[in-house]
């Protein structure tokens, strides 16, 4: 489900001449039974709207006074967004005949033409207050309160994110709510400049339109509405005819593929910021560390404590906040158990809020691996939104890849990459580009009836996202370890970090350390696995240069320990 909330203005909206039709209210009570919340969203004053409007208990929440005042029908907590009017200013509008004139808890309002003599008053108190609009009506409120900031208010305190409502209106006060929900939709008795900012208009007005809403939501969670809103889309940057590169933010599957060098930490990077410039709530499991200094998002675990699903699950609670879970200290058996009990977590979650909106997995082939009993990751088929990183595409889970609808391949084999994930799930490739890929660039297949394979620029993080040292330094690098062998292939000595590699240096025979040196095997496995070019760099001058096992094993491991595993 992915409209979870229904925010409704009043008048002009499901009511008209001040009243609320009987089949309008028994549209809302089914709309309720379907598991959604009700939010009413006025700028009236709350006394005259309970007065008015009997059945407002039939809303979760309501905002009142144009989003100055939150209103819990069920326990009647009244909470106030914005401080009281002071007493002098609302007098001295009554002195100089501005009627009619009513304050509320915060919200002071009256009608047009007054809204001259209101500004005035307003200078001459020195007091800080905005004028805001409604057909006629003129409302006096403190800076920054709208029925936006209203909305996002009843939001935090139901658990629930903009990107799940649904709203509708009819005037220009309406205008900030609309822009900020998911889904605008205006009546069609609306004006022209709320019709225009919307999504979608109903047919019918007032009342009779929200049915139709309501009717719509129910029917098909307003899915056929998707194309028109385009403005929600997630920028990963830009095709060759210099058209955006854009993916819908809900049910797009991803999967990103290629060697290690290619690519894929930057797109995922710039990928996380824009979910979090949009308000998108992201989980990431990040096996590697990779993304544990993005800032915007929470990290939990590091190389020694893995991260504990409970902490994780209490921080994906509040709607805006995304989390980085960091399974670093995880052995690579366990890392799997590890997002099967997520994944668990993170069902209940969306079945109850529809949060996270994505679940982003890093090195996905350790986590899902190709290999896992196919129900195993069962609960993989239900998510809607998800990103898994991976060197091949071969090696994942088979029904994360059947669930894929976009495939983007970076590094220097791209169409080999697509092949390889066409072939894991026996479907016809389309015809590829035969091209070689430049940094920053990828290939990207939309898996669409008809759709060939076409080439991006792709987003760059405005973060300036460094591998995290103690991935390399205390982690477990898997497939990626060095392996001492000697020249007689007689060992096979582990090093899965660089702190391993350089405890192990000391202790290999020098034939040992003199065959790897000789053959560069130490810068080529810095370059290739460790992915640090500067420091391949330097450890490749001391093996050209210096043939002396002491000597070269002592400067390459001071190195080592100056780069990575030194003091922070």
């Amino acid at each position: 489900m992915r409209y979870r909330v229904l925010a409704a203005d009043y008048d002009g909206t499901i009511a008209q001449h001040g009243m609320v039709p009987d089949d309008v209210v028994e549209s809302l009570k089914l709309l309720k039974a379907s598991g959604r919340k009700l939010l009413l969203v006025t700028g009236r004053e709350l006394d005259e709207l309970k007065a008015l409007f009997p059945q407002h208990i039939l809303f979760d929440l309501i905002v009142a006074e144009n989003g100055a005042l939150l209103y819990d029908p069920a326990t009647l907590l009244e909470t106030p967004l914005g401080d009281p009017p002071p007493p002098a200013f609302v007098e001295e509008l009554a002195k100089r005949g501005v009627q009619p004139l009513s304050a509320g808890r915060v919200i002071v309002a009256t009608w047009e033409p007054h809204q001259a003599t209101v500004l005035e008053v307003i200078k001459e108190s020195g007091i800080e207050r905005q004028i805001i609009f409604n057909k006629g009506a003129v409302m006096i409120l403190p800076p920054g309160i709208n029925k936006s900031k209203g909305l996002e208010a009843a939001l935090d305190v139901l658990g629930y994110s903009l990107h799940n409502v649904v709203a509708v209106g009819d005037a220009e006060n309406d205008t900030a709510m609309l822009q900020s929900a998911e889904c605008a939709v205006s009546v069609a008795n609306a004006l022209p400049a709320l019709r225009e900012i919307s999504d979608w208009v109903t047919p019918s007005d007032h009342g009779d339109g929200v049915a139709e809403l309501i009717a719509h939501i129910r029917e098909n969670d307003l899915l056929d509405l998707e194309p028109a809103l385009q403005r929600h889309y997630l920028n990963l940057g830009d095709r060759f005819d210099n058209t955006p590169f854009e993916l819908s933010p809900y049910g797009s599957s991803i999967v990103i593929a290629g060697a290690s060098g290619g690519g894929k930490t930057t797109l995922t990077a710039a990928f996380m910021e824009v979910l979090l410039q949009h308000g998108y709530q992201f989980c990431m499991v990040d096996p590697e560390g990779d993304y544990v200094e993005l800032q915007g998002a929470v990290t939990i675990g590091d190389a020694h404590q893995p991260p504990a699903i409970e902490a994780l699950m209490q921080l994906l609670e509040q709607p805006r906040q995304s989390v980085v879970a960091c399974t670093l200290a995880l052995s690579m058996d366990e890392k799997p158990v590890f997002l099967q009990r997520l994944l668990v977590a993170v069902q209940e979650l969306q079945q109850r809020k529809s949060r996270p909106h994505w679940l982003l997995l890093d090195e996905a082939h350790h986590l899902a691996p190709e290999a896992a009993d196919p129900n195993t990751f069962a609960t993989l088929t239900a998510l809607r939104n998800f990103m898994a990183i991976t060197t091949r595409p071969e090696l994942l889970h088979r029904p994360l890849l059947e669930q894929t609808t976009t495939v983007i391949a970076v590094g220097e084999d791209p169409a080999g990459t697509l092949r390889n994930f066409a072939d894991s799930i026996g479907e016809k490739m389309p015809p590829i580009p035969d091209t070689v890929l430049q940094k920053g660039e990828a290939m990207v297949w939309r898996r669409l009836p008809g759709e060939t394979p076409f080439l991006v620029r792709t987003a760059v993080p405005q973060q300036v996202l460094q591998r995290h040292k103690r991935k390399y330094s205390s982690g477990d690098m898997g497939p990626d370890s060095f392996i001492f062998t000697g020249p007689e292939n007689k060992l096979q000595l582990k090093a899965s970090n660089l702190q391993t590699f350089t405890e192990l240096s000391q202790g290999v025979d020098d034939d040992t350390w003199i065959y790897h040196l000789e053959r560069k095997d130490y810068s080529n496995w810095v370059r290739n696995n460790v992915n640090d070019d500067a420091l391949a760099e330097k450890i490749e001058k001391i093996e050209t240069a210096e043939h002396d096992p002491i000597r070269s094993r002592a400067e390459i491991i001071k190195l080592i320990q100056l780069h990575y595993t030194g003091p922070a």
